[in-house]
């Protein structure tokens, strides 16, 4: 067996592993070995936007997780993909940046995540981004994270969906991660130059110059190395050779969501009774490892389209080649874009304090996987209730890794959660029958009009939602007795061992994950530093 010695160790190259390799070896007296069992990120699918669909759905870059099934969707089981491959899930996912609302960070101190709150994470969202179009209050430049409002913004539709929100009574927003989330307006995408801008570009390519820090792909990390209380290393495997590495500061845990409470479990960390039915030998008892699992859900509302302007119009293989080809030559035209250029966030009634529905607009009527929705023009709204009140959880099966653990969300549980998905179809349908949309809209394909009693709404939203991939909270930040971190992201009860990655979030932000976990990597490293915090904004 082989053995290193490290600083730190980091398990996980993902949105917030990435992060933490850059940052933590800033300092060159600092020594990082990053681990990752995935491999190279260069692939033209994972680097063309355009192209999103492809690594989602493929085994060498996802774990391809899936739930048990869920007993309030039919027992549907649920996808739930996890990037595996340098970047983790900032490589596969949709490139959609949401930094969340301010109310999210000031939730997380209310539930116990001390100085987590919005001014103490402002500074941060504003550290890490490169804003295309300027620095202001809420904004900045220079940052790593390349952010832009997209590529393609002169398909009318985009524009209609926005003037459509307006004539329904909403505010138009002119930057949703800026002063207000609240509204209508262009939708923002890690793009740069026309190229994918994941964390392992942004952050871990430059890093990876640096001699103090190592990083080792096609390792699989098996468990956690414990004397005592303390953690002092991992042991992880590449190929046939099992290998160990000690950290004489901290092991740094950033597998994700999934991965990082098993991790955690399979160490002999957890839940008693989840570690007993797995046969795993209980080195520390912390019953919130993997619980308050949190995930969206989303539904594509789909229209047919009068005019030929659709992206259905470029399905054909002709045209994806033309496609390719001007962005293998020039990064530029529909192969530089997430293709969801316009969105919204509105509140789903009166009493909730923000936003807390969100709203993907897509020129084209087309499923996740890529293919064509029907044959002909459409367009499409993807919706869902961004905080939902069910809590599922992430439980290791055995002492093996490699065994997939059980995943159970429990989507749709409760009754503030299907109340919400019946008010985005009714809000939906409001928007979209303004008059802004009466020269292309052309019928409802789906949920279709025949759906319209609540009875009715439930049964198609129990069979057509999906995850929006955005699994979060297993490891929550807290001082509760639930809680799997403390604020400086340090595991309750085990010296040397830290969890920093989406798991932590104590709830689930309004919006997409990868801008959060970024922006939680980055002050989670402060605080490993031992540094001083940016000053609260």
């Amino acid at each position: 067996m082989q053995n290193q010695e490290f600083d730190y160790i980091i398990v996980g190259a993902g949105s917030a592993g990435c992060v933490l390799a850059n940052r933590l070896t800033e300092d060159p007296d600092v020594s990082v070995l990053l681990l990752e069992y995935g491999g190279s990120d260069r692939s033209i699918f994972i680097q063309m936007p355009t192209a999103l669909s492809i690594p989602m759905n493929t085994k060498k870059y996802n774990w391809q997780y899936e739930s048990q099934p869920e007993p309030y969707l039919d027992n549907r089981e649920m996808h739930c993909p996890r990037g595996k491959v340098l970047g983790g899930s900032s490589s596969i996912n949709g490139m959609v940046f949401v930094r969340g609302n301010a109310g999210d960070f000031d939730e997380w101190e209310e539930k116990g995540a001390t100085d987590w709150g919005y001014k103490n994470c402002l500074p941060y969202f504003k550290k890490m981004e490169d804003w295309a179009f300027g620095a202001d209050e809420f904004r900045s430049v220079g940052g790593p994270l390349a952010v832009n409002n997209g590529n393609n913004r002169e398909n009318p539709l985009y524009d209609t969906f926005v003037e459509a929100g307006q004539q329904a009574g909403y505010m138009k927003t002119a930057d949703y991660n800026g002063e207000s989330q609240e509204g209508f307006g262009p939708m923002h995408m890690t793009v740069k130059n026309g190229v994918r801008w994941s964390t392992a570009n942004a952050y871990l390519r430059p890093a990876m110059k640096r001699p103090n820090l190592t990083v080792e792909t096609g390792a699989l990390s098996r468990r956690i190395l414990l004397e005592g209380k303390k953690a002092v290393g991992i042991e992880y495997q590449q190929g046939s050779t099992v290998k160990q590495a000690m950290a004489k500061r901290d092991v740094i845990v950033s597998a994700g969501p999934i991965g990082s409470p098993q991790l955690l479990q399979v160490s002999g960390i957890g839940p008693a009774d989840v570690l007993k039915n797995a046969g795993i030998e209980l080195k520390h008892e912390l019953p919130g490892v993997g619980e308050n699992l949190q995930d969206h859900l989303e539904f594509y509302f789909q229209y047919k389209c009068k005019q030929p302007i659709t992206l259905n119009g470029k399905l054909n293989l002709f045209s994806k080649a033309l496609i390719g080809m001007r962005w293998i030559l020039f990064k530029t035209g529909l192969g530089a874009t997430n293709h969801f250029e316009s969105c919204a966030f509105i509140r789903s009634n009166d009493k909730v304090s923000f936003p807390d529905i969100q709203y993907h607009f897509l020129p084209a009527a087309m499923r996740y996987d890529g293919n064509a929705a029907f044959a002909g023009h459409g367009f499409q709204v993807h919706v869902g209730h961004n905080k939902p009140f069910s809590r599922g959880w992430v439980r290791a099966k055995s002492a093996d890794f490699s065994d997939k653990p059980d995943i159970q969300f429990n989507y749709l549980q409760a009754a503030e959660d299907i109340e919400a998905f019946r008010q985005c179809v009714r809000l939906t349908r409001d928007i979209i029958e303004q008059p802004a949309f009466d020269e292309y809209r052309d019928g409802e394909i789906q949920p279709g009009e025949a759906v319209q009693s609540d009875e009715e709404i439930d049964a198609f939203v129990r069979q057509a939602v999906e995850s929006a991939y955005h699994p979060s909270c297993s490891c929550k930040m807290g001082t509760d007795e639930m809680a799997v971190v403390d604020p400086e992201t340090r595991v309750h009860g085990i010296d040397g061992l830290r969890v920093v990655d989406s798991s932590i979030f104590p709830t689930i932000p309004n919006g997409n994950l990868n801008g959060p976990t970024i922006m939680l990597a980055e002050r989670a490293a402060d605080l490993i530093k031992g540094k001083g915090m940016l000053n609260a904004s």
